[in-house]
């Protein structure tokens, strides 16, 4: 009976595919972008964390919190579904996501093979950071890629994120070819991917595939602050500003002018 790790298993999500869905969330990722929003999925195994309780206006007490929970396949299957009115009403599915969630690839091709036996929809949100062959065991089970695609010069990839991205290209080249639907998700994240160059290098390696859906344009944000101090991490994005609206006004302009079917948010 496989087993992985989960940390957080959300209902009714509208941002993480068609329709309503329930998304998945894995721990374990391979990355460190410097704008993670879920410092929590990084590392595999379960976490606990404290929780500073206030009473009366001071700190007390705290409060153990555990971050991640080992679950059988069929325990996750059941989670899912208790939603699958919802899904066969809007036209949604499951999504796994992390951290990422190819991280726990014999458990994730175990629940997509389960979810393809019940005619579920399923999608994946990859950074697209794993071994080609991991990659092409679970492209058959999977309806929709929402693919990652952050930076296009290799330096700065392994600068801001940790890693080479000659992997993701190389793997999102595959889904290409095997014609796969695909979403891209292009996070805006000031002064490193909304940069003049990184934008016309996205545009000339995504205009040259076959597959993709739509671009999401994800406008960094500054809400996982918070967890950074809790997990005693450094926040290298301290102190940055989201983008302006006029910003990712722009951003999509340009990328529709290009051919693509572009939106804000996921």
């Amino acid at each position: 009976m496989k087993k992985g790790i989960v940390f957080n298993i959300q209902r009714y999500a509208v941002h993480d595919g068609p329709g309503i869905r329930v998304t998945v969330f894995l721990k374990g990722c391979p990355l460190r972008c410097w704008w993670c929003h879920n410092p929590e999925s990084r590392r595999k195994e379960p976490e606990t964390i404290r929780h500073k309780v206030v009473l009366e206006g001071s700190p007390k007490l705290s409060e153990e919190e555990v971050i991640g929970k080992t679950m059988t396949v069929q325990e996750v299957m059941r989670e899912i579904e208790k939603e699958v009115v919802f899904f066969d009403e809007s036209g949604g599915g499951v999504t796994f996501s992390g951290g990422e969630p190819l991280m726990q690839p014999e458990f994730l091709k175990a629940v997509l093979e389960c979810c393809n036996e019940q005619e579920i929809h399923t999608a994946i949100d990859t950074t697209g950071y794993a071994p080609s062959d991991i990659f092409q065991s679970v492209i058959d089970y999977v309806d929709l890629f929402l693919y990652d695609l952050k930076l296009i010069d290799e330096d700065l990839h392994r600068k801001y994120t940790g890693v080479s991205n000659k992997l993701i290209l190389e793997n999102l080249g595959t889904l290409s070819e095997r014609r796969k639907k695909i979403a891209i998700r292009f996070p805006v994240i000031p002064h490193i991917t909304d940069t003049e160059k990184n934008i016309i290098d996205i545009l000339k390696f995504v205009t040259n595939l076959n597959g993709i859906q739509q671009i999401h344009l994800l406008p960094y944000h500054r809400i996982a602050e918070g967890k950074y101090q809790q997990f005693h991490l450094e926040n290298k994005m301290a102190g940055v500003m989201p983008p302006s609206a006029e910003k990712l006004e722009a951003l999509k302009q340009q990328f529709e002018q290009s051919g693509l079917k572009a939106q804000i948010g996921g």
